[in-house]
């Protein structure tokens, strides 16, 4: 059977404004481009997976169900503009901030790479040909211990970044990366 390839996407600040600990669909701001982005990805032939922290869980601010509902609302809001998201993981613990069961070093916690891991078995990837897309340092960290062929950065700032982190590329948006991986692979 062959393996498929995904697009593992960060939720907060790469999908929607993160104006941080962002769980009710009030709050929920998609990004400019952000569908644009995702149709590119998936006309290339790969599978969509939102990989995202969620320590808001852990700290009491909110619960998984919380998490479960507005990510149910997000693939909906996505299928409407002609999108499939395949999966949507979050990891709800913390290992200092948590509360009760969520407070534990978990193998999910990016840059811990069990929620990439988890996509990989169920939904057949082949990471090295994968891509991970955030807009932190663990973010590219997971893409890098979960053995993606690719990271990207999206920064505003790719000078600062590149010394923060070094991604295989650094974009200002979703859509600007989709854009240049589709120009690179219809030329």
């Amino acid at each position: 059977m062959e393996a498929n390839k995904a697009v593992f996407l960060d939720r907060d600040g790469v999908i929607n404004q993160d104006d941080g600990y962002v769980y009710k669909i009030n709050d929920f701001i998609f990004l400019d481009g952000v569908f644009d982005a995702c149709r590119i990805f998936q006309n290339l032939g790969f599978k969509l997976v939102i990989v995202t922290n969620q320590s808001g869980v852990a700290r009491g601010f909110y619960t998984e169900d919380d998490v479960l509902t507005l990510h149910d609302w997000v693939k909906t809001q996505f299928r409407q503009e002609g999108v499939n998201i395949d999966k949507a993981y979050f990891c709800p613990h913390h290992n200092e901030q948590g509360l009760g069961i969520y407070k534990l070093s978990c193998n999910c916690r990016k840059p811990e790479p069990g929620m990439l891991l988890q996509a990989k078995s169920e939904l057949s990837l082949d990471m090295s040909q994968s891509i991970m897309i955030g807009d932190k340092v663990s973010d590219v960290q997971v893409g890098n211990n979960a053995g993606v062929g690719k990271t990207v950065y999206i920064t505003q700032d790719s000078t600062k970044a590149k010394n923060e982190i070094a991604a295989d590329y650094y974009c200002q948006s979703l859509l600007a990366f989709a854009e240049a991986l589709k120009s690179s692979t219809t030329s």
